[in-house]
């Protein structure tokens, strides 16, 4: 009787095992297939329709082993004519201002649940005039709401592409300052948790090559939207080592101007650099000229607001058309994106007028 009644016993023993056991291994599968970084585009009609930079982004991650992602968007895809995950926030005609007064990103953070946020917003509010501070302060408010659904939320907010549309002339002009108004945002805003990186869409960029109505980009313009968005996507990935900015100063000479640069991120054989022009001086500039010397053997790849003359590892960069003419106490900012290999010590530039 007693052998009988422990087999009974032995049984139950080893169901309770089993059991344990296909629960830990369930347990272990689910956190395994949830650890994908879901990565929200949000915009408007330059991100959603139909956003074709997006299908070309998704598969450059595929194709270079960025797997584990997943795009999050309330709206589904518009096609592209080729294979992606089209989920995204981009709504057509919608002004981030509005966006912000009416409280709607944060029911998008709800249904989604993004790590990373790509966000190419602000054209309407442009193309409507609104001032870049007044466009600036509901980023923010997008951005509190941001790091509200996850604090550890890392945002690329993109300097917008080109705008020259039939029934605005000032557009242009007005896409370019509010572009300036980006980074000094974007530097006030960042923390080390819930990183901020601008990333430049619109250098390089040409309404009349790279869309079809000097608003929307065609596929030149989606190729290179993609391109640009690449570099610092697969760092926030953590497929790269971005390393903390690095600020190095010239201090002013009596009358003169500062360069301040900045490292704004750095990912495998590449970075993205940033320089600050200031005048310092008493009398307004009309030019101005910056100069470093790389001691690592960093090279120049694209440039944006300044033209660049390069010898071995000598830099000269001058003003562009455009940013030349700076008042007193005024300042303008350039950038580049530049290659790397074993260091990457941060240059020192100097600045004269």
């Amino acid at each position: 009787m007693r052998k009988s009644g422990s087999k009974p016993a032995a049984v139950v023993l080893a169901l309770v095992v089993a059991v344990l056991f296909a629960s830990t291994l369930f347990a272990t599968t689910t956190s395994a297939t949830a650890a994908a970084t879901r990565i929200m585009p949000l915009g408007d009609s330059i991100t959603g329709s139909p956003g074709c930079w997006r299908a070309l982004l998704w598969n450059r991650l595929q194709s270079t082993g960025h797997t584990n992602i997943d795009f999050v968007g309330t709206l589904p895809t518009q096609g592209c004519g080729v294979a992606h995950d089209g989920d995204n926030e981009g709504h057509g005609g919608y002004l981030a201002t509005n966006i912000a007064s009416q409280n709607l990103l944060t029911g998008w953070l709800s249904a989604t649940k993004p790590d990373i946020v790509l966000m190419h917003l602000g054209t309407n509010d442009v193309w409507s005039n609104i001032a870049p501070a007044t466009i600036l302060s509901a980023f923010t408010t997008l951005v509190n709401q941001m790091r509200a659904s996850n604090p550890g939320m890392k945002i690329l907010v993109a300097k917008i592409i080109p705008m020259a549309p039939s029934n605005c002339g000032d557009c242009g002009q007005r896409a370019v300052n509010f572009n300036n108004a980006i980074p000094a945002w974007a530097a006030a805003t960042t923390t080390a948790q819930s990183p901020i990186t601008v990333v430049d869409q619109w250098a390089g960029f040409n309404t009349g090559s790279d869309t079809y109505d000097g608003v929307h980009p065609n596929a030149a313009g989606d190729q290179k939207m993609s391109d640009k968005w690449y570099p610092p996507l697969v760092s926030a990935l953590g497929g790269t080592s971005t390393p903390t900015a690095t600020t190095t100063i010239t201090p002013p000479p009596p009358g003169g101007c500062t360069a301040t640069y900045k490292n704004g991120g750095q990912w495998q054989g590449g970075f993205q650099g940033e320089v600050t022009v200031k005048n310092t001086g008493s009398s307004p500039m009309t030019a101005w000229t910056v100069g470093w010397t790389f001691a690592n053997g960093q090279q120049i790849t694209q440039i944006w607001g300044g033209t660049l003359s390069a010898s071995g590892s000598s830099v000269t960069v001058r003003n562009a058309g455009w940013n030349g003419s700076l008042a007193p106490g005024a300042s303008t900012t350039f950038g580049f994106l530049a290659s790397w290999n074993g260091t990457n010590t941060a240059p020192t530039p100097s600045c004269s007028r």
